[in-house]
C-alpha cells in the first residue's frame, strides 16, 4: 500500500492538491496526478503542485540546483508553463513546510521561467508574472450559449491565452463552459479562453483602477473559479482596448473572489489571497501505487 502526504490548497478558489518532496523522491505521473484531481474517486482539485529543489528534476534545467521549483500539473495530467494562483499557494505552503521567509520576495523557478514571489501579509501575496506580449493577429471564439462567436485577442503571459471581450453581465452568465471553447485557427498547444466584462474604472486613494469580470475554461482542466494567469491576461486585453489613458491597475471579479493585477514596465504584478485548507494521507490505488 502506497500513501502519500498531500495538503489541500486554494487561490480564490482554484485549488490544489500540493505535495513537499524538496529531494525529487515521490514521482508525479500523468495517472497519479489524474487520480489526486478526480473530484469523485479522487482528492478533487483543478492541478496538483509539488515543492521540489529544481535540481531533482529535468525541468529545473537552468535553475540553481537549490532553487525551489513550482513543479505544476494540470488535472488531465499534463504540465503547464505556469499558474498565477498555484503560485500563491505554492508560496504559502513553502512559508508552513520549509520555513521560507517572503517578505522580501523569493525568486522561484517554473516551466515558464522564474517568478518572484512576496509575502503582502495577512495571507495574501504578490507575483511578479513576468514578460507578456500581444499578438497582432485577432483569433475567432466560438462558445455554448454564445452567438455569434467573437473575436479573441491572443496574450501570452509565459503560458497561452484568448480574451474575448462580452457586452453584458447577462452575456457573461449565459456562457455554456462545460464544453471548451473553440479557437480558429487552433493553437497547436491549446489555450486558455476568457471571456471578460468590463466594468468601468474609478479613482482610488489617488491610483486609477479598472475593474472587471470574468470566466475563464483552463487548458486541460476545464472551467476555474478562477486563473491568475488569465486575470493577467484580461487585464492587458481590457487595457489595451481601452487605449491611451487607460489605468494601469485592474481589479479582476473572478467567480471564487478578486485578485488585481498591476502592469509595470513590460510584466504584470498578480495580487491575491492563497489559503491552505486540509492536510492529509492518501491511499493510491494499486494500479498507479
Amino acid at each position: 500500500m502506497t500513501t502519500l502526504r498531500f495538503t489541500k490548497g486554494h487561490g480564490t478558489e482554484n485549488d490544489f492538491v500540493l505535495l513537499f518532496d524538496e529531494g525529487g523522491q515521490t514521482p508525479v505521473t500523468p495517472d497519479r496526478v489524474r487520480f489526486l484531481c478526480d473530484r469523485r474517486a479522487g482528492l478533487g482539485a483543478d492541478g496538483v503542485i509539488r515543492a521540489v529543489r529544481a535540481g531533482a528534476l529535468d525541468a529545473g534545467a537552468g535553475f540553481a540546483p537549490d532553487t525551489w521549483f513550482m513543479d505544476y500539473w494540470n488535472a488531465d495530467g499534463t504540465t503547464s508553463e505556469m499558474c498565477g494562483n498555484g503560485v500563491r499557494v505554492f508560496a504559502r505552503f513553502l512559508e508552513r513546510e520549509a520555513g521560507v521567509d517572503l517578505a522580501q520576495g523569493l525568486a522561484i523557478g517554473t516551466r515558464a521561467g522564474e517568478r518572484t514571489v512576496t509575502s503582502l501579509g495577512g495571507g495574501r501575496y504578490s507575483v511578479g508574472m513576468g514578460a507578456w506580449s500581444l499578438d497582432d493577429e485577432v483569433a475567432v471564439v466560438s462558445a455554448a450559449g454564445l452567438t455569434p462567436p467573437r473575436p479573441a485577442q491572443p496574450v501570452d503571459v509565459g503560458n497561452p491565452h484568448h480574451v474575448v471581450a462580452l457586452a453584458s453581465e447577462a452575456e457573461l452568465a449565459d456562457l455554456d463552459l462545460h464544453r471548451a471553447p473553440e479557437v480558429s485557427p487552433r493553437p497547436p498547444e491549446g489555450s486558455n479562453v476568457e471571456f471578460a466584462v468590463a466594468l468601468g474604472h474609478d479613482e482610488v486613494d489617488g491610483e486609477l483602477r479598472g475593474r472587471v469580470r470574468m470566466r475563464v475554461h483552463e487548458r486541460g482542466v476545464g472551467e476555474t473559479r478562477s486563473c491568475g494567469t488569465g486575470a493577467c491576461a484580461v487585464a492587458l486585453a481590457v487595457r489595451s482596448w481601452a487605449g491611451p489613458g487607460a489605468p494601469d491597475v485592474w481589479d479582476i471579479e473572478v467567480p471564487g473572489g478578486e485578485v488585481t493585477v498591476r502592469v509595470e514596465d513590460g510584466r504584470t504584478v498578480l495580487e491575491g489571497p492563497a489559503e491552505l485548507i486540509a492536510d492529509g494521507d492518501v491511499v493510491l490505488p494499486a494500479a498507479i501505487a
